[in-house]
């Protein structure tokens, strides 16, 4: 058993180099490779809302604790594509961290158009905070986390509180926000898939986090690369700019050349150590 663990690490780091080309089910499948040894237990397709879709994963660190606190993380894919089994290396990091971690799925386009797949992503917010504790979690130490599309989710959850009100929880009750290469001011549209997505044309502007900031939603974090040209780094510093000119409270990171796929990547066992990603999710999600 040792000897086939020590292969497949040298696999992982010959494959490594690829892991920061982006987010295709390849790079993914690599970067999930070494998470398969992670110190957790999982519990996957729990049903948190009638429908196929709608199920998600519970990992939970196996070392003995306290209550932990609980990071909702939602995937990316543009709104039509990925799947939660994809981030399993993002779910272990955060673990060894010491955090309870969910990762739901959620209807996408074309099952659904904005904002189906929010109201998706809310309901699995209200099963966490329900069952949180089963896990070892506190339901009072809840974040919402996402990258790309699932960053976005995660934002009009946390600035729109329709959604979560809606799904009876209260918006007040979520402790941050983080977001890894999130679209939060990304118009006008630029493709016929997203307006479709988000259509009708006079619903744009729903579609956006930033409209939505009054300054007293939780606080947030917001991590982006500098060499992203699929979300543009402007994103994260619109919304940091709005949310400080609000009075709320906002922390944000940037990261030279570091690509769309390479901010996630920092997540991932080979580039850990060699940049500070999960070191700024870990300080915001474990400041007072």
């Amino acid at each position: 058993m040792r000897s086939t663990r020590r292969r497949l690490g040298l696999l992982c780091i010959v494959a490594a180099s690829v892991v920061v080309a982006g987010c295709t089910s390849l790079t993914l499948a690599i970067a999930n490779i070494p998470a398969t040894f992670g110190d957790y237990s999982v519990e996957r397709n729990i049903q948190y809302a009638a429908g196929v879709a709608r199920r998600l994963d519970v990992y939970t660190p196996t070392a003995a604790g306290r209550a932990r606190p609980v990071v909702v993380f939602f995937h990316g894919g543009g709104w039509d594509s990925g799947s939660k089994a994809q981030y399993r290396f993002v779910a272990e990091a955060l673990s060894t961290r010491g955090y309870v971690v969910v990762l739901p799925e959620y209807r996408r386009y074309p099952q659904v158009r904005f904002p189906g797949f929010v109201e998706d992503a809310a309901q699995a917010v209200a099963w966490t905070r329900t069952h949180a504790a089963e896990f070892g979690g506190d339901p009072a130490r809840l974040f919402l986390m996402g990258h790309s599309a699932g960053a976005h989710i995660a934002a009009m959850l946390n600035f729109d509180e329709r959604f979560l009100r809606a799904a009876g929880v209260d918006p007040h009750s979520i402790k941050g926000f983080i977001g890894l290469a999130g679209p939060y001011d990304f118009l006008p549209l630029n493709t016929r898939t997203l307006e479709a997505i988000f259509a009708p044309t006079e619903r744009y502007a729903d579609s956006q986090p930033i409209n939505f900031v009054d300054g007293g939603e939780s606080p947030s974090l917001v991590l982006h690369g500098l060499a992203d040209s699929t979300v543009w780094p402007r994103n994260s510093q619109r919304l940091a700019a709005k949310i400080r000119e609000r009075g709320g409270r906002v922390a944000e990171h940037y990261y030279e050349g570091v690509s769309h796929g390479g901010i996630l990547a920092g997540l991932s066992v080979y580039y850990r150590d060699r940049r500070t990603v999960l070191e700024e999710i870990g300080k915001f999600v474990d400041s007072p």
